[in-house]
């Protein structure tokens, strides 16, 4: 009975088939948003002599907005649905966008991101839990692609923005020109989205601390600390590491970096798509062990200052980040409860933004004192320990789970 039940359910249960594909849009405008500065940032020190820590300061503010949308994102379209929260991220980002438009200051640009990042921690939570509300009975199949969806928008937005900056006659603005246009069609597409969320409580919003439902407590401390060492890694490698590519290779040219950031997150989507194959815990055990390895290498890269060595290690590096960020979300997109997304979403980008922003400033504070090039090491020893422990523990859980109940049995998702 139980199993005819089963067949019955709809694999589509949302009455516009076109919505997964906006919600995947919207989150790949979402992280595009986020990484379009990356490869002008090396303009903007240039030409507004800015120094390593006040890049890094920018992307903390922005991390800093990302973790308030993340503590309250979730819950409040719980209570009232998922499209108003997304509709008033979209509009927030087109104010980001419009602020770097006109931006001829530091503290412009820390306006921005802060927008920037209320909006886009708000979009990617938000469009996360609508992803399992338009197709509930797909969790780790949602994970993969909304995983990959993330990474091919950083992937194209990175290489758009680095043309402009390599080509165009206005840098700093028209990247910002046409991430506004295409956040405009995503807004017409978000007003015209049916609500995604039917079991809304349409009650008083409580905004709580992070939790997660003890039945999956395990399982989202090892995801959890996938994205922590995943994150910490994006941090730094869209903030400070186009300076290290470029002082190392000598290539100074803004396309260039955004080949070695689109290298990364294009491989990361592609890790994450065909990763779909392996079972989600072994794919980010995979990927952790094998940051500490393309980290390692980065090191080596650098030091050589080959370029075709440089750009083959950032594909490494985004197929192990692939792996690691990956299998953790789909991990964990496959076990949470339905009555637990957006805030199980919550805690799980708050770790998420916590690692892309202390780390990032942590070592942008000691690249201005001390110099990137010399505190790089430090950072990838510091990363290494955390992804050698995310390694450890998804190994011991699994260990666990199977010497309870004989094998890997998964958790109940109604």
């Amino acid at each position: 009975m139980a199993g005819k039940d089963d067949t019955a359910q709809p694999r589509h249960c949302h009455p516009q088939r076109w919505s997964f594909v906006l919600l995947l849009a919207l989150l790949g405008l979402a992280l595009g948003v986020s990484a379009l500065p990356s490869p002008l940032y090396p303009i903007y020190q240039q030409e507004w002599d800015l120094s390593p820590l006040t890049v890094t300061g920018i992307f903390a503010v922005y991390a800093i907005g990302a973790l308030t949308s993340a503590l309250s994102a979730g819950p409040i379209s719980d209570a009232i649905g998922r499209k108003p929260v997304l509709i008033t991220g979209l509009i927030l980002i087109l104010i980001g966008l419009g602020i770097f438009l006109i931006a001829t200051q530091t503290w412009q640009l820390l306006l921005a991101r802060l927008v920037h990042g209320t909006a886009i921690g708000a979009i990617i939570v938000v469009a996360g839990a609508a992803l399992l509300d338009v197709r509930p009975h797909d969790g780790a199949r949602n994970g993969q692609v909304s995983g990959a969806a993330l990474n091919l928008g950083i992937a194209l937005t990175v290489l758009g923005s680095a043309s402009a900056a390599q080509w165009a006659s206005a840098p700093l603005r028209m990247p910002f020109a046409v991430a506004a246009v295409i956040a405009c069609v995503l807004l017409a597409g978000a007003i015209a989205l049916a609500e995604p969320h039917t079991e809304r409580t349409g009650g008083r919003i409580r905004i709580q601390r992070p939790s997660v439902p003890a039945a999956i407590r395990t399982d989202f401390w090892f995801s959890g600390i996938g994205i922590l060492t995943s994150w910490s890694v994006l941090g730094v490698f869209l903030s400070l590491y186009p300076a290290l590519t470029q002082r190392a290779t000598g290539h100074h040219s803004a396309i260039f970096v955004g080949i070695v950031v689109a290298a990364m997150a294009a491989a990361a989507a592609g890790a994450q798509w065909f990763g779909g194959a392996l079972e989600p815990r072994t794919a980010a055990i995979v990927g952790d062990l094998g940051i500490i390895v393309s980290l390692g290498c980065a090191v080596w890269a650098l030091h050589t200052g080959w370029t075709a060595l440089v750009i083959t290690d950032s594909v490494l590096l985004g197929i192990t980040f692939g792996l690691a960020f990956g299998g953790s979300l789909r991990h964990l997109t496959s076990v949470t409860p339905a009555d637990s997304r957006g805030r199980v979403m919550s805690a799980y980008y708050l770790l998420g933004y916590l690692a892309m922003g202390i780390p990032t400033v942590v070592a942008g504070a000691l690249a201005s004192r001390f110099g990137t090039w010399e505190i790089f090491p430090w950072f990838v020893i510091a990363v290494s320990v955390g992804c050698l422990c995310a390694a450890i523990l998804g190994m011991r859980t699994a260990d666990d789970r199977c010497g309870e109940t004989g094998e890997e049995t998964p958790v109940a998702l109604d």
